[in-house]
């Protein structure tokens, strides 16, 4: 039995917030104002845009209650969340705002949003890489390598770590 009390209302306030201000601004407000003027969303960017929204909503969920935290710099989780859409990916957070902005760019099909798009590709990328996995590894040490070496920071790794299968001691 578990005697961790639940995430308090001042942290779910804090985690609103930042759902607002961070993916709310950078997924919806954004690509909103990016549209282009007078055009209709076509139904091929809904499928796309709908699964991103449940995959974030799925994230930001898996920060707040598994990782007692947030999604913001200014109130990160303090359990490293392994769980959930975090089995399969280290960073479906991010992928779940690019698949929010393929759904934006599909549906009004213009290259300004594909352009933004990908933009928020590399910065997300950059960031990941200099930024939040080496925060994570000096928060987190060694649950933080043993994690990262058996989930893909992405959806999948492009080589196979030195001495065999993901997540596996070479035999």
């Amino acid at each position: 039995m578990s005697t961790a009390l639940p995430p308090s209302r001042e942290l779910f306030w804090r985690a609103l917030v930042a759902f607002l201000v961070l993916p709310g601004t950078v997924a919806f407000l954004v690509p909103w104002l990016l549209r282009p003027d007078g055009t209709a969303f076509h139904w091929a960017g809904v499928p796309t845009f709908i699964f991103g929204t449940a995959l974030l909503l799925w994230c930001t969920g898996a920060f707040y209650v598994a990782g007692r935290g947030s999604l913001a710099p200014w109130a990160p989780p303090e359990r490293l969340v392994i769980s959930g859409p975090y089995r399969v990916s280290r960073n479906p957070m991010y992928v779940a705002v690019l698949l929010i902005l393929s759904g934006w760019a599909l549906g009004y099909r213009t290259r300004s949003l594909w352009i933004y798009s990908g933009a928020l590709l590399l910065a997300f990328h950059l960031r990941v890489l200099f930024y939040e996995e080496p925060w994570l590894a000096r928060t987190h040490r060694d649950a933080w390598t043993d994690y990262a070496s058996r989930v893909p920071r992405w959806l999948f790794r492009l080589h196979r770590p030195i001495g065999g299968r993901p997540g596996r001691e070479a035999r």
